[in-house]
């Protein structure tokens, strides 16, 4: 054995009877995360640093995306919307704004007799909403049940314009899709978040969500699909979501 390695004995460990020495590359079959990347000297090498570059550029790039609504109109009935954020700039650096709907932008959200709408929003990766939104909304039309608003695409959206807009269709549920907050390893990662007799002024802790939508590395959309679709059924019963009501829907789907 080499001078200060030794054998790892926990059980269950990917790498059970490897040397501690060889575990960063066992690690790294497992996860996205940058573990154990090849060093030059003191410095990581050539080919991570780049990878490192792209990773950012890419994260960036979701961030400053174009919300492109053409895929929603051509799969669903959707209505656009704004929220009081006027621009991406400001967006970013005026959170509140984004929660926020303007009343001219409330009058076109007429109550239609729907108990579900489904609002989604560009949020913080419009990249995440182009690859996984039509295809989770596919996968969830034949779960959810009830009467549906039409698909409302709002644009600088954070996750509590979908209470303003919940509000204003008079539905008794809203699904918040929305793009997360890119990370290195995770530029396109959708959440959603399932709120009880959406109004403004909900707080965080009134909504439940499923967050990672992600497929092939995070939650694949039938998957997601199901869980949104157990909240959703549980709130109904219930008639409430956040801190109340936890997602035992994992342990629900393997019975089913």
């Amino acid at each position: 054995m080499r001078p200060g390695a030794w054998r790892h004995r926990r059980r269950g460990w990917p790498c059970r009877g490897c040397l501690v020495a060889d575990l960063p590359a066992h690690l790294a079959a497992l996860t996205q995360a940058r573990i154990g990347l090849p060093r030059a000297g003191h410095a990581l090498n050539t080919a991570a640093t780049l990878a490192f570059d792209l990773a950012h550029a890419r994260a960036r790039d979701a961030v400053n995306a174009v919300f492109d609504t053409g895929p929603l109109h051509a799969a669903f009935d959707t209505i656009e919307v704004r929220s009081a954020a006027p621009d991406r700039a400001t967006y970013l650096q005026r959170p509140d704004l984004g929660r926020q709907l303007p009343s001219a932008e409330a009058e076109r959200l007429l109550p239609r007799g729907a108990d579900t709408a489904i609002v989604v929003g560009d949020g913080l990766s419009a990249t995440a909403v182009a690859l996984h939104a039509v295809p989770l909304i596919r996968a969830l039309q034949p779960r959810l049940g009830g009467v549906w608003a039409p698909i409302v695409a709002a644009h600088q959206a954070r996750v509590a314009l979908g209470d303003a807009i919940g509000a204003a269709l008079g539905v008794d549920i809203v699904v918040v899709l929305i793009g997360e907050r890119p990370g290195l390893s995770a530029p396109d990662s959708l959440g959603a978040y399932i709120t009880w007799q959406p109004r403004p002024g909900r707080h965080d802790s009134e909504r439940n969500c499923v967050s990672n939508i992600r497929p092939p590395h995070g939650l694949d959309h039938e998957t997601a699909a199901a869980r949104i679709a157990w909240l959703v059924h549980q709130a109904r019963a219930r008639r409430l979501t956040g801190v109340a009501l936890k997602d035992e829907s994992a342990s629900d789907l393997r019975l089913a």
